[in-house]
């Protein structure tokens, strides 16, 4: 009877979406592999068992944590923009959400068998939507929202200079120098651009400049699709 009460009370304070909201929080302070069952409860104060009545193993958690960051993009579309701009709008805000949570990017490749969910189904009808009425097929839309979602993960992952998870300043500044240093160290004779370039491509002095040229990149992809 004890131990009942005991997980009654467990459940009673915590929801769904505390966990979740609790999971991402470890993933965005220490990375995916620090994501366990076990280590939640502990920092939610609770036992494994509570946990399990929410999840019942770690994919359904990592599938509630997806699920969140999917929520957080704004799919609604603003109809004082052109069709182009409207577009650009849901991708900045994809990148947006993405630069907040680098760390569960990965988690948006859609390469696991989920159920969608319905932040992923809102954010993909509306990027459908926009693009098939700029003219494109729906093949032609699939591949545009496919590659515009691969395109954003990559930007954010490759964010040169980027720190990683619980990672401290001083840490961020050695793993930066050796990055640099190991670009610099090759053979300037077979590589020139590389040398000369391995300031730039190991370090990023305004993140918002590298966000902004790399949503100018995916457009101007779809601008000259249409073009076509």
């Amino acid at each position: 009877m004890y131990i009942c009460q005991v997980k009654t009370a467990e459940n009673a304070r915590l929801s769904r979406g505390a966990v979740t909201d609790a999971a991402l929080a470890l993933v965005d302070a220490e990375g995916l592999g620090a994501l366990t069952i076990r280590r939640l409860a502990t920092d939610l104060g609770v036992t494994p068992m509570a946990l399990y009545w929410h999840f019942k193993n770690k994919d359904e958690l990592l599938g509630g944590v997806r699920e969140r960051i999917w929520s957080q993009i704004d799919a609604r579309r603003d109809p004082a923009l052109s069709l182009e701009d409207q577009f650009r709008a849901l991708v900045e805000s994809l990148v947006s959400v993405l630069r907040s949570h680098p760390a569960a990017a990965l988690l948006l490749n859609g390469k696991r068998n989920d159920e969608p969910s319905p932040g992923f189904l809102a954010a993909t009808e509306s990027g459908l939507s926009i693009l098939t009425e700029l003219g494109l097929s729906l093949e032609e839309a699939a591949a545009v929202c496919s590659t515009a979602l691969r395109g954003s993960i990559a930007l954010v992952m490759g964010e040169p200079g980027a720190p990683e998870p619980n990672q401290s300043p001083e840490q961020t500044r050695e793993m930066l120098r050796r990055k640099r240093l190991a670009l610099e160290s090759v053979s300037a004779q077979r590589y020139p651009h590389v040398v000369a370039a391995a300031g730039p491509m190991t370090a990023c002095d305004d993140p918002d400049v590298h966000y902004a040229f790399g949503v100018d990149f995916l457009m101007g992809g779809l601008a000259r699709l249409l073009a076509r």
